[in-house]
């Protein structure tokens, strides 16, 4: 037997929101956004907070972030041209890791249409090996941090 799902994440339990638009070739076959492109939301969300937030430089920063781990949870479905609000938290900072939360709801909702995580090991970029989070992205991670 196996265990109960996991009811959908609450809006409330998130951070940071940003909208992000749905575009035409978002959608598949079916109407609606298809399962691949949740990750790309994902991505987006954190490459903007990296950017905005933790005053990250895609192209120069001697660290950058690989991901290592990414998963989704689908409840509902998105479909162009629809806007979603996509709320982010850090779950775990550790000394060169992170584990973003992420959760994906309709304009207004309280619950996740789809929800998941995304983890970064940040590296050295010239040796790829673990480097400590820069601090200016640390102290951005810490105002990410919901309860603790």
């Amino acid at each position: 037997m196996s265990a109960p799902r996991r009811p959908p994440e609450r809006r409330s339990g998130f951070a940071h929101m940003l909208v992000l638009q749905t575009r035409w070739m978002d959608n598949d076959a079916y109407g609606h956004v298809n399962n691949v492109v949740y990750y790309s939301y994902f991505d987006t969300l954190v490459n903007r907070w990296l950017i905005d937030e933790g005053g990250f430089d895609i192209l120069r920063s001697p660290v950058i972030g690989y991901a290592i781990e990414t998963a989704c949870r689908f409840h509902r479905p998105f479909a162009y041209p629809e806007p979603i609000e996509a709320c982010l938290r850090v779950g775990h900072l550790g000394r060169s890791s992170v584990r973003y939360e992420l959760g994906l709801f309709g304009v207004g909702e309280n619950e996740a249409r789809a929800d998941g995580h995304f983890v970064h090991v940040f590296v050295d970029r010239a040796t790829e090996r673990p480097a400590p989070i820069p601090e200016r992205i640390r102290a951005s991670f810490e105002r990410l941090r919901v309860g603790s």
